[in-house]
């Protein structure tokens, strides 16, 4: 089954970004879509949100397949 598929930018409006996927299918000519939004934060904003919402942050390490670029955040419930 061959297919196509592509991505658009829908809005960007920092730190929100949002944009939609677009697949299309040879085989019977279907077009499916889907939409994401996503919002940036810093460390210390999760943090605070995490602190907000009854939680203590045990560790902040790296994602492992993006050093440097994700967080990943371990907590306990306070």
């Amino acid at each position: 089954m061959r297919s196509e598929s592509w991505v658009e930018l829908v809005d960007l409006s920092p730190p929100v970004v949002t944009f939609r996927w677009h697949y299309a299918f040879a085989a019977d000519g279907q077009q499916l879509t889907s939409d994401s939004t996503l919002r940036f934060r810093d460390r210390a904003e999760v943090e605070a949100d995490l602190a907000a919402h009854g939680y203590t942050v045990r560790e902040v390490a790296d994602a492992p397949d993006r050093p440097g670029k994700e967080f990943v955040f371990v907590a306990r419930r306070s």
